[in-house]
């Protein structure tokens, strides 16, 4: 695997989608003073079996799969994880917003209780929406796009199957029409980069951004 970051170096980003088992779920433990209370109880009672939590499905983004323009949510651990597919699908650009705007919303970013919080939201949307638009007019469209978060850091994945490589265009002139996509992707991140596996074609952009305080 190789990854690239045409503005400064050292990718510090993970390959997309490591860590996570799949299909994990939990279980409650009886306590013991339950325990005790059910072995006293009349043999023709029906003894309960621990509750089931809610299951979290991990769906790493090089193996886990999604219909057709469909969502999933995995967890793994603090750090949580959506994915969507945009085989067959148009309008990308305002779907992944919509995507991207869901997990703000199940993940306490949004509503927004606060300017700081509502401007990181904002940004958010507007880096996903610059990732997906990137990849329509350089890569012949998007595959796929993963939203993870922890406490600490929201990434944004993009992968496509083009062979370019994104950089903000230099110098940047604020007047001049196009081209601005890399550069506030650049402005609004803490890091981004490119990651690309050798022998298979296209490539994964993804980008990091704090979590509001």
């Amino acid at each position: 695997m190789s990854t690239t970051r045409p503005c400064s170096p050292g990718d510090r980003g993970p390959e997309p989608g490591a860590g996570g088992a799949s299909g994990m779920s939990a279980e409650r433990a009886v306590p013991e003073e339950e325990a005790a209370a059910m072995a006293s109880a009349s043999s023709t009672a029906a003894t309960p079996s621990a509750a089931p939590a809610a299951s979290a499905e991990d769906v790493p983004p090089a193996e886990g799969g999604s219909a057709s323009g469909g969502g999933s949510t995995s967890s793994a651990g603090a750090r949580r994880t959506r994915k969507l597919n945009f085989d067959g699908q148009s309008g990308v650009v305002p779907l992944a917003r919509d995507f991207a705007r869901q997990a703000l919303y199940e993940w306490g970013w949004l509503p927004a209780a606060t300017a700081d919080q509502r401007a990181a939201a904002e940004d958010v949307l507007l880096v996903v929406s610059e990732l997906v638009t990137n990849a329509c007019l350089h890569a012949e469209g998007p595959d796929d796009l993963w939203i993870s978060c922890d406490n600490k850091v929201l990434r944004i994945e993009v992968s496509d199957k083009g062979a370019g490589q994104p950089a903000p265009r230099t110098p940047h002139r604020a007047g001049r029409p196009g081209g601005h996509g890399m550069f506030i992707v650049q402005r609004l991140c803490l890091d981004w980069g490119v990651v690309r596996t050798p022998g298979a074609a296209g490539k994964t952009v993804w980008a990091e951004l704090g979590a509001p305080a």
